[in-house]
């Protein structure tokens, strides 16, 4: 991906996140300069990986199959004694994210606004494969039953317990805009903690043909 194209998006998010009512905490809107020689007091920024994070999953086409998130809170099961980690993230109509789980994490994926989330769900079998059985499922703490291969879609307001081992798509439903997505979860490593069907790129190669509008987590390391 382009710089020039990261920065675009940025840019949007933030528009689209103070649509929403939603505030970024103020390092957000930092300016890369402002980070140099500030390790000693943001090592929890960086070794945590908080902050923007943008992937094209290696599709080469953000906006059929990317994500773009802030990362608010994590822990660091290695140097804090946090276990929990909050997301904010905006899906676009039909913009996949790719079929995945967890071994570690346990989550919760919340629509705060805008449009309707369609997540296609998926129990993993003793080989990390799709199964083909059916399991179940909390959505707001109510119990449901679902098939291999069945979808939910939550409207604002709603939510979903991904536990350990389920496998899961999603996307916004089209025709009903640009969705606000919020997860709250134990801590989170997306260094080694996805297990994709498919095999992606996690973090995008990035061209540099212009500066960066705001660091990126995958930033810190040139700054710090």
């Amino acid at each position: 991906m382009k710089r020039s194209e990261i920065n675009q998006l940025i840019r949007q998010s933030k528009d689209f996140f103070r649509e929403m009512n939603f505030h970024l905490p103020p390092w957000a809107f930092w300016d890369p300069e402002d980070w140099k020689g500030k390790y000693d007091t943001c090592s929890e920024i960086a070794d945590n990986m908080l902050g923007w994070d943008l992937t094209d999953f290696g599709s080469g086409d953000f906006h059929k199959r990317g994500l773009i998130l802030f990362t608010i809170r994590n822990g660091n099961i290695k140097k804090d004694n946090k276990t929990y980690a909050e997301k904010a993230m905006i899906v676009e109509e039909m913009q996949e994210t790719p079929m995945h789980f967890h071994w570690s994490k346990m989550e919760d994926i919340i629509n705060r606004g805008g449009g309707n989330l369609v997540i296609e769900l998926y129990a993993s079998d003793e080989n990390e494969k799709l199964s083909d059985k059916a399991f179940t499922v909390k959505t707001d703490g109510i119990l449901r039953k679902l098939n291999a291969g069945d979808k939910i879609i939550l409207t604002p307001g709603e939510s979903i317990c991904l536990e350990q081992g389920l496998y899961h798509r999603f996307y916004g439903e089209p025709g009903k805009g640009k969705v606000f997505v919020g997860e709250v979860s134990a801590v989170n490593d997306d260094t080694s903690d996805n297990r994709f069907h498919q095999q992606v790129g996690r973090f995008p190669d990035i061209e540099e043909d212009e500066a960066p509008l705001h660091l990126l987590v995958s930033d810190y390391t040139k700054y710090f």
